[in-house]
């Protein structure tokens, strides 16, 4: 029996359907490359992507992104670039591409090239992203605003001791033995993070201005905490809940213990620094149990207190200040009488469309470790390498697992 004609006109792809209602990823559906006939079609969908092939500017910046996926995949995810990668090289045939058409316009039957075209059009997508985060532009801006924030309070005594805190009160001043700033991302890192990552875009990614806290006791860590709220350094109103990640003090369970010590205080008259003796102590009885559930590469011996913070930056247009001065001084001539082309052309040209003060919310993130156990996290399973070797190894199979698949290789 054939099936009714009217069946076509209620098809659906499932697959779309998933990333709209599901919250899945395109980059892990089949349908990352759409059904497309022929060039008119792909033009239509870069079109509405935003990105205009007919245009020469756009259609060079997506050539350009075509040829550093093609330098980037064998570089992290192939033998020839990663002893890690997998034993693959990418098909001749796409080297000598001239369109970027030619890759959705690949048949479906020819499996492994189709596969491959996703590959490679799944990282020029990322590197889109990459590229297209608006508030980069302002980049020194925002880690100026940052940074100084707690510079401000970061100084060195006689004795060439690190601390945080008020130098005019240096009562209050925690004891560091290291502050640490990263100034921004590399972007082989980002593409690589935004890879891995299910939401795969730039505005998610949070560590691209990151600072490091590291006390030399772990009770410190809570003071550095308290003192880093109280100056307005961090603005807690602005912390991002879900981004907080603790496993370094059970601070639930260490109340207790150091309300109890803070009588014992009171009652026993003891001195300052059994006080934080018996504080040091009872932090390092309240261990966080269990794994690091937000951060899967996080190795279970990683301790931290890490959250990520947002700032309200502004910027100010240079450009726009110096621009306006030349306009005064152009309508002081034109004042005096004096004839003047070039003050006229000045006065004419229209500045509604140039970008003026702005301020928006850009996120940072801050880690606070005390000197032991950023030592430990320093060493073996929980180094920095294994971390970044656990990112890369999750893209490398989140990118390739249909060609995986498809060529049947095992892959540890």
């Amino acid at each position: 029996m054939e099936k009714p004609s009217y069946l076509s006109k209620y098809a659906l792809d499932w697959d779309l359907i998933g990333v709209i209602f599901g919250g899945e990823s395109i980059l892990d559906t089949s349908s990352f490359i759409r059904p497309l006939g022929n060039r008119h079609d792909v033009a239509d969908f870069l079109a509405a992507y935003g990105l205009d092939p007919e245009n020469p500017v756009d259609g060079a910046e997506l050539f350009g992104h075509f040829q550093e996926a093609m330098k980037f995949i064998p570089r992290y995810f192939l033998t020839e670039g990663n002893p890690d990668g997998l034993d693959l090289k990418i098909p001749s045939r796409f080297y000598h591409i001239t369109d970027i058409s030619e890759l959705f316009l690949i048949d479906r039957e020819d499996r492994e090239n189709y596969l491959w075209a996703e590959v490679i059009l799944k990282v020029i997508h990322t590197v889109l992203h990459a590229d297209k985060d608006l508030r980069s532009n302002y980049f020194l801006a925002i880690q100026t605003q940052i940074f100084d924030r707690f510079y401000k309070f970061i100084y060195r005594d006689d004795k060439d001791c690190l601390f945080l805190g008020d130098k005019r009160n240096p009562d209050s001043s925690v004891k560091l033995s290291d502050f640490i700033t990263k100034a921004r991302k590399g972007r082989d890192s980002v593409i690589i993070k935004l890879l891995h990552k299910a939401d795969n875009v730039a505005e998610e990614l949070f560590d691209r201005i990151g600072i490091r806290i590291v006390t030399e006791s772990r009770f410190d860590v809570l003071r550095v905490a308290n003192f880093l709220a109280d100056k307005n350094i961090v603005i807690p109103h602005n912390i991002k809940p879900s981004r907080s990640v603790n496993t370094l003090i059970n601070a639930e369970d260490y109340y207790s213990r150091y309300q109890q010590i803070i009588e014992q205080a009171s009652q026993e008259g003891i001195s300052e620094a059994e006080f934080l003796k018996r504080l040091e102590q009872q932090s390092r009885e309240c261990v966080v149990q269990g794994d690091n559930e937000k951060n899967t590469h996080s190795s279970i011996s990683y301790r931290s207190v890490h959250f990520t913070c947002r700032q309200l930056i502004t910027y100010s247009n240079s450009f726009l200040k110096d621009f306006n001065q030349l306009r005064r001084q152009a309508k002081e001539i034109i004042s005096s009488g004096e004839n003047s082309k070039l003050a006229d052309m000045l006065l004419a040209v229209d500045t509604s469309l140039i970008t003026r003060d702005i301020r928006f919310f850009y996120p940072y993130e801050v880690q606070i470790v005390d000197a032991e156990s950023h030592q430990e996290n320093s060493r073996g399973e929980a180094s920095h390498q294994e971390y970044k070797k656990g990112q890369l190894h999750s893209a490398m199979l989140r990118l390739f697992d249909p060609l995986i698949k498809f060529k049947e290789i095992q892959v540890p």
